[in-house]
């Protein structure tokens, strides 16, 4: 009886396993169309059930199995040949099959930062505009280079995946792609007439520290106590999830012009007059509702009622509501008069025409349906700017400015829109643990570059520090954290990181010098090996801080790797400060990279001082091949400095057209 027993457990047990899903899963990195590193140990992953056996094999005849442990995670390792392609990766289980199609093998590039390495080849109209990017648009139909683009996403603990796809270069996939990672990939394959592989990974207005592991941070001493807090709060964060994902779920459409289009978040009823708004609270505007509410990204509906006399009613108006941070859709008693849904129009002012057959003596209700998807928003202008005009006669107005009704509608998280029950003041009354945030230190390392780790790189390039201005100090410690912090999580020791000094921009005022510390302490991340920097002084735009120009920033970081890996003969730096000797009352100065020649070009940006610090403007001329520095004024100069204030730009390169870098000299 009890072998009988034994014997139908046994068999009960047999047969469970073999009609046992496999539910086999891969991340969104192994993908058609994806880019593997040449000649490397590389990882193909995903999860499957519990104890499913895993088979990968290539078409460049590699394989190899696996079996899914409890958690349900498998990975096999497979090596790649030399640059080439195209080929397809087969992973299979016992009842499903996943073939990955137009695989190319070459040069994989993690390329991350914030708005300058975000800011896409098509630029943000109509404010920040991209240097030849009609011409690159149009000729970007290049198979052999790919795309991703990691979809924003914030999280207090590591997450195993990300959102994104491959995408093969073309007009259309790489006008909303990092302009700077283009120029660098484009510059790469030229060069080298291989695949190339660019995953970027980035977000305006962030820090260094979002970007950079919780341990590496703690172990730097920095925002431990924000990691701390954090820490606390995952389960908090977890019940707020669920409750979160409980609500009606609009997705985000993939990038492209009609991105942020066409969406609705209580459209219909909102804007008319009829809407009954009592039970919502009160904001003054102009103002940053993150002032008000804390970090939040998604949609907030406003409401204004105004009382219109005679001498307006009937007639065509001007509605005028200065700048809104990022896009809006505005109502006049209930018409749409105007709408701004595109990315890049955060700092244009609006003033839509109210047709006089909508306007009336007496109540008018104004509806603004606010769209913030990252940073700052709101309606935010100067004081005066929001008002009711004639068209006719602007001298006749009503002023906007003042509490205006408002209702959040839907949050945008991790590129989903949560739609709130706006008629229990819901997101007013959610329980929220502890703001998690772009800025929020390790947030974007959880969600944004740890689930890349187990994709095998060739190198990363940085472009970020404005975020940081300010807190040079800090970022002397924080940055070569991060660095070294990538380079032990992603196995690849001393991986080439290539990065870009912030070009000159008015942070403060154009003779102040907080940016120059930031930039010092970018330069110091020098001493950690396989690092190399772009220099920006010479193709800045120092009133605003989004150059036009990352097609130089790019292709001099592609030097970098051209010339350190390649062995290509390519400049990759402008004069280096080196040395000085005093004679006198001048300076001789003398520079590493200067052996074809320096040069002096525009206005000087050197100044020198004499024992009690004081810097004053220095006239300045190359002397055999040396820089000779004087002043009038200093009889007894001890140092120099160059490029060091805010809105500096460059005045001396090397013979190659470089730009030196900023720097100052000690006594």
């Amino acid at each position: 009886m009890k072998l009988t027993t034994v014997f139908f457990i046994s068999l009960l047990t047999l047969i469970s396993c073999q009609n046992e899903q496999a539910n086999l899963k891969l991340p969104s990195l192994i993908s058609d169309n994806m880019l593997l590193q040449q000649k490397a140990d590389i990882k193909i992953w995903g999860k499957a059930s519990p104890g499913q056996k895993i088979n990968v094999s290539a078409s460049w005849k590699a394989a190899g199995q696996a079996n899914a442990a409890e958690n349900g995670k498998w990975s096999v390792m497979l090596r790649t040949p030399e640059a080439g392609g195209p080929y397809k990766i087969t992973v299979s289980a016992k009842d499903t099959s996943i073939t990955v199609n137009n695989v190319l093998i070459g040069e994989v590039w993690f390329c991350s930062g914030q708005s300058n390495m975000e800011m896409p080849l098509e630029g943000w109209l109509p404010n920040d505009t991209i240097m030849y990017s009609a011409k690159m648009i149009e000729s970007a139909s290049i198979p052999e280079i790919r795309l991703f683009n990691v979809l924003k996403n914030v999280s207090g603990e590591p997450l195993e995946d990300c959102t994104g796809r491959w995408e093969v270069s073309s007009p259309s996939s790489v006008k909303p792609f990092s302009a700077t990672a283009y120029f660098f990939g484009r510059k790469l394959y030229s060069e080298l007439h291989i695949p190339v592989g660019l995953i970027e990974s980035a977000w305006g207005g962030t820090p260094s520290e979002a970007w950079t592991s919780a341990a590496s941070l703690e172990n730097s001493g920095e925002f431990v106590s924000d990691i701390k807090a954090i820490k606390e709060s995952a389960p908090l964060v977890k019940d707020f999830q669920k409750w979160l994902s409980g609500h009606q779920q609009v997705d985000v459409k993939p990038l492209g012009d009609d991105q942020w289009k066409n969406l609705v978040f209580n459209d219909t009823n909102i804007p008319s007059p009829a809407f009954n708004d009592k039970d919502w609270p009160v904001m003054a505007l102009p103002k940053l509702f993150e002032n008000v509410i804390g970090d939040f990204d998604g949609a907030i509906w406003f409401r204004k009622t105004i009382d219109i006399l005679q001498p307006m009613a009937g007639k065509d108006l001007t509605l005028s509501l200065g700048p809104i941070d990022d896009m809006d859709r505005t109502y006049f008693n209930g018409e749409l008069v105007g709408s701004t849904e595109a990315a890049g129009f955060w700092q244009a002012d609006r003033n839509y025409l109210v047709p006089a057959g909508i306007v009336r003596t007496g109540p008018n209700t104004i509806s603004v349906r606010v769209l913030d998807t990252q940073g700052g928003g709101g309606i935010y202008g100067l004081p005066g700017k929001m008002k009711l005009s004639i068209k006719a006669n602007s001298s006749v107005s009503l002023p906007l400015d003042g509490d205006w009704k408002y209702q959040p509608v839907s949050e945008l998280v991790a590129n989903k829109f949560f739609i709130y029950d706006i008629s229990k003041n819901e997101f007013l009354n959610r329980k929220r643990p502890k703001s998690i945030g772009p800025n929020t230190p390790t947030a974007l390392y959880n969600a944004m570059v740890y689930p890349v780790l187990p994709y095998r790189i060739k190198g990363a390039i940085w472009y970020q520090g404005e975020s940081n201005v300010g807190r040079a100090d800090q970022y002397t410690k924080i940055f070569p954290a991060m660095i070294q912090n990538w380079r032990e999580a992603w196995g690849i020791k001393d991986f080439p990181f290539y990065f870009v000094q912030i070009a000159p921009y008015v942070y403060s005022n154009v003779d102040s010098t907080e940016s120059a510390f930031l930039r010092e302490a970018q330069e110091k991340a020098l001493v950690l090996p396989n690092t190399g920097m772009a220099v920006t002084f010479d193709i800045a735009t120092v009133m605003n801080i989004h150059p036009p120009f990352k097609k130089e920033v790019g292709e001099r970081l592609a030097n970098m790797e051209l010339a350190k890996d390649f062995g290509k003969e390519v400049p990759v730096s402008g004069p280096v400060y080196k040395s000085l000797s005093v004679e006198g009352n001048i300076v001789k100065i003398q520079f590493d990279n200067s052996e074809g020649g320096l040069m002096l070009k525009g206005s000087s940006e050197f100044e020198i001082a004499g024992k009690n610090g004081k810097y004053v403007k220095a006239r300045a001329k190359i002397v055999n091949n040396e820089l000779v520095v004087s002043s009038p004024d200093i009889k007894n100069p001890v140092s120099v400095r160059y490029c060091w204030r805010n809105g500096a730009v460059a005045s001396l390169f090397n013979n190659a057209g470089l730009p030196a870098s900023q720097f100052r000299t000690k006594e």
